[in-house]
């Protein structure tokens, strides 16, 4: 029997029966060969090969995961997976997950017990409990976990065909689990018992618990049984894990900057907006301050979409049923669409996008290809239905507004337009105070996408070129183009090293062909034209809660919705304030003045909790020489400054956009 040809490192290694008859396995790893018995399983490959095994999670053999006491009988390539690599942190995080519904199961008698799935840097389960836990709870749950990692507990895989598991879970009472088994097609399933915790569950998982020594449990939350508010209502109990204490520790000090950061938080703090059930779930209400800063963005957005060419327009926030019949959305987002409502025997829907008007736009008239390209932009508001348990924050919600814009032009101008589309949305994205981002190109899904495949091939081909010569790095997200377009993704990356989606730019092959848009040739015959469908910001309340949380709430002069505060040290140089006020206001600036009964230093503390940019304090000596001792967020006292220093200061801070 010959050897596979390929390149097999210390971290890779070939097995394959020996052609003399014998009963051995030969290792090989590098120019190393290792005999052994047949039918050995990995953890002894790993101890024969002098390999550290507490660094080694899982292997794949033959490019499937599996655990370490899978045993080896025919030809096969293994490599060990660690911590580090990827599949080996899900599967690190997802035992650990069953080391938690262990511990419940334990402690709390009596418990159903759903799904508990590993999740971006961490892990959850959802559980049916017999009582009522809270976070206070949670350190009792870390204390057996603790017991449960100390014995040693093995990870033990049993495979059974899904009548058999059907039985035993029904003798344990987990129904969630015979639901889940009952709605399997295969034959086959595969269980692992912990203890006497047995999880339905494909694995692979760890040796035994014995590696799962630094955790902590985060939070308590509500979660319906498999996403349906009509279902169960069941207790989720998340948590994290590493390998080592210091790993976990430097996670868990992210965690604590990221909660300094909730945008909810500093949002309630700073009164920025609030989201009241009063009104509804995930519909947000503005508040001075946050309208402020939202109308920042929205002056900046509108003054650079202009010098881009494109025409800002307004549309209506509902149309009749038939203008969405046409545009495909109550064939494909019925769902998320709110019910409509039947005005003078016509149905009407609130809209779920801005595409159907930007069309009509378009339509309005009898076009020639030199009045193309055609861009026009708008803030557009949509209404789309989020299950409650889905809404949070700014970040997912009911009511939101999108910066759309769509692009009808030539096949022969859709590249230029493309990277227009790119180069205005860094430019943006970096005033904003962005500057580190991810780009992806998503390209034909394999099933369910419209326009024929040479014109997607030359979609993606232009696409592909646009960032090429931008000399941009992105990545294939090979299939997750939507089914009209592949299309152009950049996220954001915020001050914590978290990923924020934000621009999208589209090409759209469904919407030209449902409205029926054409435009003159030179050639005098009608043709089709290209759409570029493309958000730079996204959604505006998601795009706002990013900055908040990028920025900790200490936005930069010129978002900062109050930018500058005056405090008068005494009642006798309040006039002076006023004026000081009013002048740095006709200068265009947005001030305000303390003139309530508090201390100075009570004031000081009160305009830093309220991270305002600037405090000018003002006594005496700077009332009789139109001085100003100035304070900066963050950085402290700046010293004594005349105004028109001041102002100029201002002036130049405003225009340069220092973040």
């Amino acid at each position: 029997m010959e050897c596979r040809s390929t390149d097999f490192t210390k971290s890779k290694w070939l097995i394959y029966s020996k052609t003399n008859g014998g009963m051995t396995m030969e290792i090989k790893i590098g120019g190393k060969h290792i005999d052994m018995e047949e039918g050995v399983n990995i953890f002894q490959i790993l101890k024969q090969a002098d390999i550290k095994t507490s660094d080694v999670i899982v292997t794949e053999v033959d490019g499937k995961l599996v655990d370490l006491s899978t045993r080896i009988d025919s030809d096969c390539v293994i490599e060990p997976v660690y911590h580090e690599d990827t599949p080996g942190r899900e599967v690190f995080l997802h035992s650990s997950a069953h080391l938690l519904a262990f511990a419940v199961q334990r402690l709390y008698p009596g418990t159903k017990f759903a799904i508990g799935p590993a999740i971006k840097d961490g892990f959850y389960y959802d559980f049916e409990l017999p009582q009522t836990i809270t976070e206070d709870d949670l350190a009792e749950i870390e204390k057996e976990m603790k017991r449960i990692v100390k014995k040693r507990f093995k990870f033990e895989r049993e495979e059974m065909s899904r009548s058999d598991a059907i039985s035993l879970f029904k003798k344990r009472s987990d129904r969630f689990k015979v639901e889940l088994l009952e709605e399997m097609t295969d034959d086959a399933v595969s269980i692992y018992t912990l203890g006497d915790f047995v999880d339905l569950c494909r694995g692979p998982h760890v040796p035994n618990t014995g590696m799962l020594k630094h955790f902590k449990l985060t939070s308590v939350a509500g979660a319906y049984w498999r996403g349906d508010e009509k279902r169960e209502m069941l207790t989720r109990v998340y948590g994290t894990s590493y390998p080592s204490a210091e790993e976990l520790g430097v996670h868990m000090k992210k965690l604590e900057e990221i909660a300094k950061r909730d945008h909810r938080v500093l949002g309630k703090e700073l009164e920025l907006f609030t989201i009241d059930e009063t009104v509804g779930g995930g519909l947000v209400v503005w508040l001075p301050d946050g309208s402020t800063l939202r109308s920042i963005v929205e002056d900046f957005w509108r003054s650079q979409h202009r010098l881009n060419g494109y025409s800002v327009i307004y549309t209506p926030h509902l149309g009749k049923s038939s203008l969405w019949d046409t545009s495909g959305h109550t064939d494909h987002y019925k769902d998320s669409m709110y019910p409509s409502m039947d005005l003078e025997n016509v149905d009407y829907y609130v809209r779920p996008m801005n595409c159907p008007f930007h069309m009509i736009s378009y339509k309005a008239k009898k076009r020639s290809y030199r009045e193309l390209p055609y861009r026009i932009a708008e803030l557009g508001t949509v209404y789309r239905f989020e299950r409650s348990g889905t809404l949070h924050g700014l970040l997912r919600v009911r009511g939101f507004t999108v910066d759309d814009a769509h692009i009808f032009c030539t096949p022969e101008q859709f590249e230029d337009e493309v990277k227009g589309v790119v180069r205005f949305a860094i430019h943006l994205l970096e005033t904003f105070g962005f500057k580190k981002y991810q780009v992806y190109l998503s390209t034909r899904p394999e099933e369910k996408f419209v326009g024929e495949v040479e014109r997607w091939d030359r979609a993606e081909e232009v696409l592909k070129t646009a960032l090429g010569e931008m000399n941009l790095d992105y990545e294939i997200d090979s299939g997750g183009g939507a089914f009209y377009g592949p299309k152009i993704d950049i996220k954001i990356i915020d001050a914590l090293g978290r990923p924020w989606q934000a621009t999208t730019c589209q090409f759209d092959f469904n919407l030209p062909e449902r409205f029926d848009l054409s435009y003159i040739g030179d050639d005098g015959a009608e043709h089709r034209p290209y759409i570029v469908h493309r958000a730079l910001l996204g959604s505006l309340e998601r795009f706002i809660g990013c900055l908040i949380e990028h920025y900790a709430g200490s936005f930069p002069l010129w978002l900062a919705p109050k930018q500058a505060v005056v405090i008068p040290i005494t009642d006798d140089v309040n006039e002076y304030g006023v004026e000081l006020k009013e002048r740095l206001f006709k200068a265009g600036f947005r001030v305000d003045i303390d003139l309530g009964s508090d201390r100075m230093q009570a004031k000081i503390r009160k305009a830093e909790l309220a991270k305002i940019p600037y405090v000018l304090v003002v006594g005496r000596k700077e009332a009789e020489n139109q001085l100003v001792s100035l304070r900066k967020h963050g950085e402290g006292d700046m010293g004594v400054i005349s105004t028109d220093d001041l102002i100029e200061r201002m002036i130049k801070e405003v225009r340069e956009k220092k973040a």
